[in-house]
């Protein structure tokens, strides 16, 4: 029983193999994989859900809202335990958790059935997500830092990259239960992997009593303000629910901000947020994620509801993770050295709002939707890895799973964003043809802008905030 609570050694041979720190990325590289196949898959397969429960995508929206939701609630939470107990022990703990509960949403007789273990499939996304970040940056040199997330960010893209075309072929063909099935494979090569070839904790944090108060408070706040764009957006609901949700998002989220700050054992460290390099960041991966999801639901919609296939709906869609991959992977090597990560997150914000406004032109058009979701996907494989880099050289090793956690917790909200602000957009704009379909990508583009804003303006200095400095 204690050899289950204690992390593994790596065989002689893996640890003093020059090429260990990568041997630990690649693992890493699998659940990052696995996590975004599942996000991708899973959106493609909405309009068939519709169909075999009778709902509309207000409520099928429901299957990621959930999951996302318990995401974002546990990935602070899992990031500190990890610090605490140890990054590998918790990373592997959570592959197995992902991969049951995929077996089980395969078998969901319901949409209820299916949201609910949905959300014990992110218990386990939490555990993955919160230590993968930390155990790239505690496995390779520092100097090599920026190549290690990029080739984890190339890793999540590969991931999405392949989900629309894979989940359009099982769609069409086995059915959707087969996008949470493909899991279970994957997962358990997963954990044989990361036992092998992960490095146990060196440094560890503090424990600490794990902060409930603080868990529920956001659950509440994210759900409530949810919950209330689903009702906007067609859930059926009554109409006077909307200002009584709001008012309990508004409510929880103040009480959130003031419990962290004076917690014993906050979920989230406000000391990072006081970190104007850190806060900036996590700005900015909220809103990148949200520009990355948003059409992985609208386009499905538009061109399903104009006569396109599911397979082809899904192969038009690859285009936005796989320009994605490709710019993570290779757009370090491309851009002048000289460069910094600020320069690179605005101009890869910038390029991400021109691929959006150019998808808002004929987003029916198959070619002009291939066209815009590439420029997108480039534009945000700049980004995305820049702005990471930004914010874990800016916290030392000791939290660094904390911030990992927060990182994630960023792109959790904006992908939870992405999913109900394209579909109120939608909806607003009386579904998706014409007007709604030029609607979501606007939005869209106004949010890339946003971004490149904050990224323009983020000054990064020896003295921003309590956590100047990796150490």
């Amino acid at each position: 029983m204690r050899d289950l609570l204690r992390e593994s050694r790596r065989p002689h041979r893996v640890r003093e193999h020059p090429y260990a720190p990568w041997f630990a990325v690649g693992a890493v590289c699998i659940g990052a994989f696995m996590g975004q196949l599942d996000a991708s898959i899973v959106t493609l397969a909405f309009p068939a859900m519709e169909k075999e429960f009778g709902a509309s995508l207000a409520a099928v929206q429901w299957v990621s809202l959930g999951y996302l939701l318990v995401l974002v609630a546990l990935l602070a939470g899992a990031g500190r335990l990890a610090d605490v107990a140890g990054r590998k022990l918790v990373y592997l703990y959570g592959f197995v958790v992902f991969t049951v509960a995929s077996a089980a949403c395969g078998l969901a007789p319901s949409l209820s059935v299916l949201v609910a273990c949905r959300l014990v499939q992110a218990a386990g996304a939490a555990m993955l997500q919160a230590n993968s970040v930390a155990l790239v940056v505690s496995s390779v040199p520092r100097a090599r830092m920026r190549a290690g997330l990029g080739t984890q960010a190339a890793a999540q893209a590969l991931g999405l990259a392949l989900g629309p075309a894979l989940g359009g072929v099982l769609v069409a063909t086995a059915g959707w239960r087969w996008v949470f099935w493909i899991n279970v494979p994957v997962g358990c090569a997963a954990v044989i992997a990361g036992r092998y070839l992960l490095p146990r904790t060196r440094q560890r944090g503090r424990g600490g009593r794990f902060d409930w108060q603080g868990l529920v408070l956001l659950a509440a706040s994210t759900s409530a303000l949810l919950l209330a764009a689903s009702v906007i957006s067609g859930l059926e609901l009554p109409s006077w629910s909307v200002p009584v949700l709001l008012a309990v998002a508004a409510s929880a989220a103040i009480g959130f901000w003031r419990w962290e700050a004076r917690a014993p054992s906050a979920l989230i460290d406000t000391a990072l947020l006081r970190n104007r390099v850190v806060a900036a960041g996590l700005a900015g991966a909220l809103g990148g994620y949200l520009v990355l999801f948003g059409p992985l639901v609208s386009i499905p919609q538009v061109l399903v509801a104009g006569g396109t296939g599911e397979l082809v709906a899904g192969l038009v869609l690859t285009a936005l993770p796989g320009a994605f991959a490709a710019s993570a992977l290779i757009g370090d090597r491309l851009l002048p050295r000289a460069w910094g990560d600020r320069r690179r997150c605005v101009v890869g914000a910038v390029t991400a709002a021109a691929g959006c406004a150019l998808l808002a032109a004929d987003p029916a058009a198959e070619g002009w939707a291939v066209a815009g979701l590439a420029l997108t996907g480039a534009g945000l494989g700049l980004f995305v890895p820049a702005n990471n880099t930004v914010v874990m050289a800016a916290v030392p090793e000791q939290v660094s799973a904390t911030a990992g956690g927060m990182v994630n917790m960023a792109r959790g909200i904006g992908t939870a964003l992405g999913i109900a602000a394209v579909t109120l957009a939608l909806h607003l704009a009386g579904g998706p043809h014409e007007a709604g379909a030029r609607a979501a990508p606007a939005v869209l583009a106004a949010v890339a802008l946003l971004a490149a804003l904050t990224a323009s303006g983020r000054v990064v200095r020896p003295g921003a905030g309590p956590y100047p400095g990796r150490s």
